[in-house]
C-alpha cells in the first residue's frame, strides 16, 4: 500500500533527442513533410501502475495444503475460532451455528482444534431484597439468575469442511417463558467449568460495537458467545416464575406513552383571570 515518490530530471533531454531523430529521418526519406508533422511524437518514458498486491490471508496454506498450527497457544486458537465460527444472529440464513470453510483464508489447519459448543438456560427472578445478588446500578430492579447447561456439542474444527449445529428447540421456542434466557458459548478445549461462568448476566446492560449484549466470562478460553435475554423479567417472582401478564407490566426502562403526563407538569400555584386583566380601572 505504500507508494514511493521521486523525480526524473533526465526525461527532457531524451525527449528532445528523439524528436530530432524523427524529423531528420523524415526529411531524408523524401516523403510528404505533412505526414511527419501530423503524427504525434512518441513519449520517451512510459509510466505503468504496479498492480495492487492481494491481501495476505491470515492463515495461508503451505506446500502440504494446510496451515501449520502445531504448538499454538490457547490465545492463538481462540483468535482462529473467532474467524471460523458464525453465531445464529450472524448466520441469518438459517439461524443455526456454523463452522465455516474458506480454503486459503482459514487454512485449513494441519491439526484440528477441540471446540465446545454449549447452550445454557438462564432463569431470572426479581430479587426480594434479601436473596439474590444485587446487579442493578440504581436505575433498574435487581435480578438474579440460575444457570444450567442444556446441550453440549464437541467439535474437532480445522476448516476443512462446513458444519452446522442446530439450536435446542426447547430453549429457543417462541413460547419460552418470559423469565427464561439463553446463553450460547463457544470455547476452546474442555467444557466450561462453573468457576469460568459469568457472575453477572445483566438485563438491558451494555452492548459492544456489534450491538451484542456484553457478558463478562471468567475465562480466556471463550472465543465467542451470544445472549438471548428474557422477554419480561419484571413479572418474574424470586423463584423465576411469571406472576403477571407482561403486557400489563411495562419494563422499567419503558418511556411514558402520554406525551403530556400530568405528574410531570404540575399545575402552577397562581392563576390569571381574564376579567381582571380587561376590567376598567376603578375611579
Amino acid at each position: 500500500m505504500r507508494r514511493a515518490a521521486g523525480t526524473k530530471r533526465s526525461a527532457l533531454p531524451v525527449v528532445a533527442a528523439l524528436s530530432l531523430a524523427v524529423l531528420f529521418s523524415a526529411g531524408c526519406s523524401g516523403g510528404d513533410d505533412t505526414s511527419a508533422y501530423g503524427e504525434p511524437t512518441p513519449s520517451a518514458t512510459e509510466v505503468t501502475e504496479s498492480p495492487t498486491p492481494s491481501p495476505t490471508p491470515p492463515y495461508p496454506t503451505d506446500a502440504s495444503g494446510c496451515h501449520d498450527n502445531k504448538g499454538w497457544t490457547t490465545a492463538e486458537s481462540v483468535d482462529w475460532v473467532k474467524l471460523d465460527v458464525d453465531t445464529p444472529k450472524q448466520n441469518s440464513g438459517s439461524g443455526d451455528l456454523e463452522f465455516s470453510s474458506i480454503p486459503g483464508y482459514l487454512g485449513p489447519l494441519c491439526h484440528k482444534i477441540t471446540v465446545q459448543v454449549e447452550f445454557w438456560k438462564l432463569v431470572y427472578g426479581v430479587a426480594d431484597g434479601d436473596g439474590g445478588e444485587s446487579l442493578s446500578d440504581g436505575t433498574r430492579p435487581d435480578y438474579y439468575f440460575d444457570i444450567r447447561r442444556v446441550k453440549r456439542v464437541e467439535v474437532r474444527a480445522d476448516a476443512a469442511g462446513e458444519r452446522r449445529i442446530a439450536l435446542p428447540k426447547s430453549l429457543y421456542s417462541d413460547d419460552r417463558s418470559p423469565c427464561v434466557g439463553a446463553l450460547l458459548t463457544i470455547t476452546v478445549g474442555k467444557p466450561l467449568k462453573s468457576k469460568e461462568l459469568p457472575k453477572e448476566v445483566e438485563v438491558g446492560g451494555s452492548q459492544d460495537v456489534w450491538d451484542r449484549e456484553t457478558v463478562e466470562f471468567r475465562s480466556e478460553r471463550v472465543a465467542d458467545y451470544e445472549l438471548s435475554e428474557p422477554s419480561a423479567p419484571q413479572v418474574c417472582s424470586p423463584d423465576g416464575r411469571p406472576t403477571a401478564d407482561p403486557a400489563d407490566v411495562p419494563p422499567p426502562s419503558a418511556e411514558p406513552t402520554d406525551l403530556f403526563p400530568t405528574d410531570l407538569y404540575p399545575s402552577p400555584s397562581y392563576s390569571w383571570d381574564l376579567d381582571d386583566i380587561l376590567r376598567s380601572p376603578t375611579p
